[in-house]
């Protein structure tokens, strides 16, 4: 990919864009954020590091790259660690910035930064990058900080200190000095204090005078001043003012050229400085989605779908658009507008989505609707990127994994099986951020498969998959942890394409409990309870075998319900309509899709009301359907709806609120709870959780 690299001057942004090469990046242009005034040396930000900032003019000449720089004009220095777009933040000089660079240099698509443990960074700028359509490359994230700094040393990055904040640092003596002289004290100070060795904790900043990126020249610093803002008699603060610097030209170096793949205009700039101002474009033009006034989405035939539980918890929305005249960035724009308005019609805005699907016809078009999409969501919810997830209510929603190398983002090779491995570690490491592991902690996973992968690739992906959980588990034992394993369900779904035109991606589900055991229970034969029999239905032991279920009692319920083409045979005893062959067809799905949705709604509600669960409990109930059947979502709603209704009418169960559904239609190739065997007629997931209120009560 071609990279902007995000610099501050010291020591982390220059190592991170080392990484990024390594990888086999290619960083295209630099892009710095300063004081408005120049007679300032550090503002009040938890952003940015300004310190030093009248030397890292050169870096252009150094690197032979052109450089980006921008004013900060906005305010600085908030105290939440979440972000949302907010007019007049310092942020927004950075969307700015790198709004300008995408523009100079249409071929950018990922942006490098040195953030190491900062969250507070972390979200800003992948809010940024999300905006913009662009990549976050964060190579330096969560790694360890003792080999993090050996590694910047071996790999010769001279560093000096320009700002000094912590116990046993002191001003006087440890100011301009490098890295590599101080690493030893550092880790001294580390055992004795603490601090972090990396400057992670404000310890310390850097200034890069030279390294290997600087293949035109390095930078020489003359005469400094050592101004103190702090004279604590404990940790005194004082920062480096530089006063005079000079270039030392390298010899015997390659001449800088041209990146490849570069427009021209870009070249142009090469070893240049850009300084990028307000532009005659408002801010609110930036920030705001696109124009949405008027109400398109009205006019189409399809139905906008909400779908909320009784007990007012969570909601669901979903919208299917077929055959439509306008093209995919019309029509998205029209479907997340929609969406914003109803959610403000609930007192909610995207700050309250815990996670969003999103089903194209065609992946080719993935960029165009990325495009429109990011105009919208800015939050720093589970949104779809890779390697994120979001944590409610004890239950971590995780963003579907690929097959991807985190640090050159391609797929890897081998396969579905070796995608499927690879995926699986992402999750892991998503999941060891919030303390939990997929190997104990998954209550589901959802598995996508292209169709283009066969049925035998499939069923070895499968076989992998449960050996690798199964080797997680007694590597989790082996490691002395006491927290009992839950046992996952997990569905297959197979799909026309994938993101990446990967083999395979994979959608878990946690229980991210406080570290308490829990009873699990896997169902393997019917309990035995007398149950009421609803449009003739009555308890058959091959019942059993169409649902798959996990439950952690009082808490949480999931369930998936199959219903094979032999179990809709049992279900459905219907002759051949007398119409003609098309028509016919079509009434005979019809009919089997009244006939599977009763029996569907009489299977769960059987399911729940054995572990002590109620509709009003649903968080999300999908609804498989393969588009071979061709019936259409508008035709299937109504059905599965009334079938509902009918329900709460006969078992006096409140399990529908007006014309809002609990659940969801997804049509897809096939589903089922066997990779090889995709062919289920209908295929239910659910996921219920008891609310607080009622396990206390």
């Amino acid at each position: 990919m071609k990279v902007v690299a995000l610099v501050s001057g010291g020591k982390d942004s220059c190592y991170a864009m080392m990484k990024s090469i390594h990888y086999g990046h290619q960083i295209v242009a630099l892009a710095n954020l300063l004081p408005a005034d120049d007679t300032v040396d550090e503002l009040d930000s938890y952003m940015y590091q300004t310190v030093g900032h009248q030397i890292i003019v050169s870096y252009a000449q150094c690197m032979g790259l052109p450089l980006f720089r921008r004013r900060i004009r906005g305010s600085t220095r908030h105290q939440e660690l979440g972000y949302r777009t907010t007019q007049g933040d310092e942020v927004e000089d950075m969307f700015i910035l790198l709004r300008e660079v995408k523009k100079q240099i249409p071929e950018v698509t990922a942006v490098s930064s040195g953030a190491i443990a900062s969250d507070y960074q972390r979200l800003r700028v992948e809010s940024v990058c999300s905006r913009l359509g662009l990549v976050s490359l964060a190579y330096l994230w969560k790694q360890d900080q003792s080999l993090l700094l050996q590694e910047m040393i071996a790999n010769r990055i001279l560093a000096v200190t320009v700002k000094v904040a912590a116990m046993g640092l002191d001003p006087a003596k440890h100011l301009g000095k490098e890295i590599a002289f101080l690493n030893d004290y550092l880790h001294k100070l580390k055992e004795l204090y603490g601090i972090n060795v990396c400057g992670e904790g404000g310890e310390y900043e850097t200034l890069t005078l030279d390294c290997p990126l600087f293949i035109n020249a390095r930078i020489v610093l003359d005469d400094y001043q050592v101004v103190m803002h702090s004279s604590d008699s404990i940790a005194p603060v004082g920062i480096l003012h530089p006063l005079k610097f000079h270039l030392e030209k390298k010899v015997d170096v390659q001449s800088s050229t041209s990146p490849d793949n570069l427009s021209e205009t870009s070249v142009q700039k090469l070893g240049t400085v850009i300084e990028v101002e307000d532009t005659l474009e408002r801010y609110e033009d930036t920030c705001k989605p696109l124009d949405c006034s008027a109400d398109p989405i009205d006019d189409l035939a399809h139905k906008f779908n909400i779908s909320r539980t009784n007990n007012k918890r969570t909601l669901t929305l979903s919208c299917s658009l077929q055959d439509s005249c306008n093209d995919l960035r019309e029509d998205l724009k029209n479907v997340l507008a929609k969406i914003e308005s109803l959610l403000a019609g609930f007192g909610f805005g995207w700050e309250n989505v815990l996670y969003i699907h999103l089903y194209i016809d065609d992946m080719n078009k993935f960029s165009e609707a990325n495009e429109t999409y990011v105009k919208f969501i800015t939050q720093e919810s589970c949104i779809g990127p890779y390697s994120q997830a979001t944590l409610h209510d004890n239950i971590l929603h995780m963003a579907g994994q690929l097959g991807l190398d985190p640090p050159t983002m391609n797929l890897c090779c081998g396969g579905a099986s070796a995608e499927l491995e690879l995926a699986l570690k992402n999750c892991e490491a998503v999941a060891k951020c919030f303390r939990c592991s997929i190997s104990t902690s998954a209550i589901m996973f959802v598995v996508y498969c292209s169709k283009r992968v066969s049925s035998s690739e499939r069923h070895d992906m499968q076989e992998k998959l449960e050996t690798i959980l199964r080797q997680m588990r007694i590597s989790q034992s082996q490691e002395q942890n006491t927290r009992k394993a839950l046992d996952p369900i997990v569905l297959y779904v197979l799909v026309p394409d994938l993101p990446k035109r990967a083999c395979v991606e994979i959608k878990p589900v946690l229980y991210a409990d406080d570290g308490t055991d829990v009873a699990t229970e896997i169902i393997t034969e019917s309990s035995g309870s007398e149950t009421p029999s609803y449009w003739g239905f009555k308890q058959e032991n091959w019942h059993d075998s169409c649902i798959q279920k996990l439950v952690v009692p009082g808490k949480i319920c999931a369930v998936t319900l199959s219903i094979t083409s032999e179990d809709a045979e049992k279900i459905c005893f219907h002759s051949k309509s007398a119409d003609s062959v098309n028509d016919g067809q079509y009434l005979q799905h019809k009919s089997l899709m009244e006939k599977s949705s009763r029996f569907c709604f009489y299977l769960l509600d059987k399911v729940m009301t054995e572990n002590g669960v109620g509709w009003e409990d649903i968080m999300s109930l999908r609804i498989y359907i393969p588009a071979s059947l061709q019936i259409p979502i508008h035709i299937l709603l109504p059905i599965f709806n009334k079938a509902l209704f009918e329900l709460s009418e006969a078992s006096q169960k409140k399990v529908s609120k007006g014309e809002e559904p609990i659940f969801n239609i997804v049509p897809v190739i096939g589903a089922g709870r066997s990779a090889s065997s995709v062919s289920n007629v209908v295929t239910c997931e659910l996921l219920a959780q008891k609310s607080r209120a009622s396990v206390a009560g």
